[in-house]
């Protein structure tokens, strides 16, 4: 086996992690993130680590290429064809508005009008034809969308979850008249009630295939033409990957992949080190994304809406993301109030340290002038700009307006931006029933382990996880991540009603077609596993709750007593005279890749004890008790089952990590840190 090789896009940097089994090397690199082409960032990477294609065994890529199409709208001219008489259902949607309070806002659909056409045709709620469909009329529809330029098309029926004829029939002849490939069907990746949700996902799919499709072709292509010899696998959004030859039929997929990723390693890392039940925390250059794994296992969602009247209903790994990275902008608005992010400095111009042309202070300064960071350890930097030049700008852009001195800005900046990130820790925890307390918190991304101390001790979370590597574990999350596949088939019925054997049925025919597609993957797997759950309700309502299902032969009984005890943990009511009704089954079908050891992540030879790995130490300003002299230590020099109290810096190739005051640490079997937090 040569290297297996995670590559991961981000906003800022793009990370690469080797690994080469056989002989126990592992490589690494970080390089900026090429936005206008993503490919050139990967192959640099390649070239910083001096991996040599031909000895390359697998390479795992997690791309932003889909998330920012969509975000920055830069996405195909999409053509739709729906039934007769609901081609506005798409934007009329759920009756929401942009802005819940003073009727502002603005909204524009991804297919415009002139762009969906309609045709004769009518499945009943029951999956019955009322009006067959008119195949001449389709094909005129087909042909106009052709000659407006469309680049990719979209077939979406009503009721086509339960009866798929008409669409599977349209989806044939328009796909012997279209001239590329791009031709999406609703119910191929949402067989799910609800025809807003499961035709926005469509329109979205349609958008982003040409333009992942485009991508990847360009790349697997520049790594043959450098003899890679094997697939190229990709990231999805569920924290799976997928081959690069068939990732583009579903390229909604890979929406949210990035976030993903990192989740995944998480979970794979704190196993490891017996921490099972975590809130991960991923800061970037960019946003910061929090996620929660509990007993192992990260929380997957079908319920993203990437923006307004945008849902996209596949399954992803349940992450909530918030403008606050580490080229997150720090500015006083109208209001005259000290705001950070979401406006972000990016990769150009940067934090203004970067000496790329920034000129507004970032979180990244902010940690600078606060002796955080190391001035002559920074990545990236194109020339170089004084600390005095950076405590000016703090001071013109924040002090002054605020009538705060340098230091005093600066705290705030990072005050201000650790509220934002505790923020959506608590989305994730407490208003979903969980205490965080409960969990540690998984520390990660460039920016993730200067915070994090501070973040567990405003919620209270007893310990921290840092991993090895924490800069860059989205790459690793792509080197662990197993091949994976999510189906969905709409039952809508109520359990007592529920015709016996059909959960069977219906769970049994996703893992068939789960493991068909891990066949067309075409890549060697250890194992396959199947997870089931199940989508449901109480009669009369309209939020559903997920259940695990433990084996497809299910009871009516054991479904109806499993969302009871959901429903009492989430909410601590108990309904015993309603209903509970079965929405959506679910079907995960997972290919387990060969187990990788994280021990060989931090590959300097550690120290005989804690002050070997000592650099010297410098003024570092905390929260409690404000400037103190602060030892700095090597990080991968630190020796394994060591441990040492706080105040400490660590630096790393890929980070700096923030150790308070009251914290007590140890270096765990695998490098990671364990960190105790005492609150002040």
């Amino acid at each position: 086996m040569g290297w297996i090789v995670g590559i991961d896009v981000g906003g800022t940097f793009t990370d690469l992690i080797g690994i080469e089994p056989a002989r126990g090397e592992v490589a690494l690199a970080k390089v900026p993130t090429t936005v206008d082409n993503q490919a050139f960032g990967v192959l640099a990477a390649l070239e910083r680590a001096g991996i040599t294609l031909p000895q390359t065994d697998t390479i795992v890529h997690g791309t932003t290429t889909t998330t920012n199409a969509l975000l920055e709208r830069k996405v195909a001219k999409v053509g739709l064809i729906t039934t007769k008489g609901f081609r506005d259902s798409l934007e009329l949607g759920r009756r929401t508005r942009p802005q819940p309070y003073g009727l502002t806002g603005s909204f524009e659909p991804l297919v415009p009008r002139q762009w969906r056409l309609e045709v004769p045709e009518r499945m009943d709620a029951d999956g019955e034809i009322v009006i067959p469909l008119d195949e001449s009329a389709l094909r005129e529809a087909v042909k106009q969308l052709q000659a407006a330029g469309c680049e990719a098309l979209v077939i979406h029926f009503l009721h086509s979850y339960l009866n798929p004829a008409h669409e599977q029939r349209a989806l044939q002849i328009a796909r012997g008249m279209w001239p590329n490939s791009y031709v999406t069907g609703g119910h191929e990746l949402l067989s799910e009630y609800r025809e807003y949700e499961r035709g926005t996902t469509a329109c979205v799919n349609a958008a982003v295939q040409p333009v992942l499709h485009r991508y990847i072709q360009r790349l697997d292509g520049e790594l043959k033409n450098k003899g890679f010899r094997s697939d190229l696998l990709v990231m999805q959004g569920n924290g799976g990957t997928i081959a690069a030859s068939i990732v583009s039929e579903a390229a909604v997929n890979t929406v949210m992949s990035g976030p993903a990723s990192g989740v995944m390693a998480a979970a794979y890392t704190a196993r490891a080190a017996g921490l099972p039940n975590v809130i991960t925390y991923d800061m970037g250059g960019t946003s910061s994304d929090v996620g929660l794994i509990q007993n192992g296992v990260p929380q997957v969602s079908s319920e993203l809406e990437l923006e307004y009247a945008m849902p996209i209903h596949v399954p992803m790994v349940d992450v909530h993301t918030i403008g606050a990275g580490g080229g997150s902008v720090a500015f006083i608005s109208e209001a005259g109030m000290l705001q950070v992010g979401p406006e972000s400095a990016g990769a150009r111009p940067g934090p203004i340290c970067y000496g790329r042309g920034g000129t507004r202070p970032t979180i990244t300064d902010a940690n600078l002038v606060l002796g955080r960071l190391d001035p002559n350890g920074l990545l990236a930097v194109d020339s170089r700009v004084s600390l005095d030049d950076v405590k000016q700008a703090i001071v013109r852009e924040v002090g002054k307006p605020l009538g705060l001195d340098v230091d005093q800005a600066a705290a705030a900046i990072l005050r201000i931006a650790n509220d934002k990130m505790a923020g959506a820790i608590r989305m994730v925890s407490l208003s979903r029933g969980h205490d965080p307390r409960d969990f540690a918190l998984f520390a990660f991304g460039g920016a993730g382990p200067l915070h994090a101390a501070a973040l567990a001790r405003e919620l209270g979370i007893p310990k921290l996880l840092i991993p090895a590597r924490p800069g860059i574990t989205n790459a690793l999350g792509c080197v662990v991540a197993d091949l994976r596949h999510d189906y969905v088939r709409t039952v809508n019925k109520p359990l007592n009603a529920l015709p016996e054997g059909l959960v069977a049925e219906v769970l049994e025919a996703q893992i068939a077609e789960g493991k068909a597609t891990l066949e067309r993957d075409g890549v060697a797997v250890d194992e396959i596993q199947i997870l089931h759950s199940a989508d449901m309700q109480f009669q009369g309502q309209s939020h559903l709750l997920t259940v695990a299902v433990p084996d497809r032969n299910v009871s009516r009984d054991a479904l109806q007593k499993a969302f009871e005890t959901a429903y009492w943990q989430r909410f601590e009511v108990e309904l015993p005279e309603i209903r509970a009704v079965l929405v959506n089954l679910h079907t995960a079908v997972i290919g387990r890749r060969p187990d990788l050891s994280l021990d060989r992540l931090l590959s300097a030879e550690p120290a005989k004890d804690v002050e070997g790995a000592m650099k010297g130490s410098r003024k570092v300003w905390f929260e409690a008790g404000g400037w103190q002299d602060t030892p700095i230590y090597d990080r991968e020099r630190l020796p394994r089952n060591a441990g040492f109290s706080g105040p400490a810096i660590l630096e790393q190739l890929d980070t700096t990590v923030v150790i308070e005051p009251s914290n007590q640490v140890t270096v765990d079997r695998l490098g990671n840190l364990i960190v105790s937090v005492r609150g002040e």
